[in-house]
């Protein structure tokens, strides 16, 4: 994995204002922000190429819904042929997001958390899969909410089938990377999970996790993980404790649960701990990490990316886990895609 490498011109205007909101998502801009520039590149897009130069050479950009001035202003430059000064800027300031953990990044290949505009992702798949091709992905899971979560638009079974379908009819030597078909599964109460099991069977990739009563008593929540962890079709244990540390939902605490018995059977089961690298997450923290390092467990660096910029949020769950000296081999996010889907199908 690296980081976006700088665009050069000439660029069309399209590409241009969508990098722009990669490069912005990467450092948790302001969504507005970014959805201003998304917006103009969707509008620049249904506009098409002759239409996009009449409007700029006529100063009539700003006419147009979803193009402001600033948005105006990289497409005009674009259609010149130059670089546009906003992203020229972005790009000159482009920083890493942590420093520490820089070679195991490189060797992060896949991430087995990510979500779309399926649920409540910011981006369509398919931006969200150049981005990661971008960024020297070789594959990436597709794992949008299931039905249970509907403030974040959880997928029903239908809509679930129609997403593996239109990832089925994908050509991978167009999209640049192997696309796997998942889904972030709640754990409900009793430890069963929130999707139609024969659907899950069919998808390359489970990851459960926790979204509702994590406040549940310790003896409770220890069954209810111990239930997910050890069901064979469950994968990735993401976000353990659901803690949030930072961010715009506020804080809040750690849920409570045996680790050292939870992560036993992790290691017996084959699942892996993700380290959830979402800055407001850090998830799970150092403790618990280092539990989980010696009691034998696999681990998956995820970026729980919502929008195409975070994909490249793993270099902060790479620093940690460099630091808390994670062998390598035992991260699968690491592997090629053959290993991984052979690690699946256990």
């Amino acid at each position: 994995m690296r980081t976006f490498d700088p665009l050069v011109p000439p660029t069309d205007p399209v590409t241009a204002l969508t990098r722009i909101a990669w490069l912005l998502e990467r450092t948790r801009a302001n969504s507005y922000r970014v959805e201003a520039f998304r917006r103009a590149a969707v509008a620049a897009s249904e506009l098409g190429p002759a239409e996009l130069g009449h409007r700029a050479a006529s100063g009539s950009l700003t006419e147009i819904r979803g193009i402001g001035a600033r948005t105006a202003s990289v497409i005009t430059a674009a259609l010149r042929g130059e670089m546009p000064e906003y992203l020229a800027d972005l790009q000159r300031d482009q920083q890493p997001l942590t420093s520490g953990g820089e070679r195991l990044a490189e060797q992060i290949v896949g991430d087995l958390h990510a979500h779309t505009d399926w649920s409540d992702g910011g981006a369509p798949l398919t931006e969200m899969l150049d981005a990661a091709a971008a960024l020297g992905h070789r594959w990436l899971a597709v794992t949008d909410h299931s039905p249970r979560l509907t403030v974040a638009n959880g997928l029903s079974a239908e809509r679930l089938t129609r997403q593996m379908d239109t990832i089925a009819a994908l050509d991978e030597s167009d999209v640049g990377l192997t696309v796997l078909t998942g889904i972030e599964v709640d754990i409900l109460d009793d430890g069963t999970l929130d999707q139609d099991r024969t659907l899950l069977d069919r998808l390359d990739v489970v990851t459960a996790s926790v979204h509702s009563k994590l406040r549940m008593d310790e003896p409770s929540m220890t069954r209810r993980l111990l239930a997910a962890v050890t069901d064979p079709r469950v994968n990735v244990l993401g976000h353990c404790t659901g803690r949030l540390i930072t961010g715009g939902r506020g804080t809040r605490p750690q849920s409570r649960f045996d680790a050292a018995e939870v992560f036993a059977a992790c290691a017996a089961s084959g699942t892996a701990v993700e380290i959830n690298s979402r800055p407001e997450r850090v998830d799970p923290p150092d403790d618990l990490l280092v539990l989980a390092r010696d009691a034998g467990c696999l681990f998956a660096i995820d970026s729980d990316a919502h929008a195409p910029g975070q994909l490249e949020f793993k270099s902060l769950g790479a620093e940690r886990a460099d630091r808390l000296g994670i062998d390598v081999d035992r991260i699968v996010t690491t592997w090629p895609v053959d290993r991984v889907l052979a690690w699946v199908a256990h």
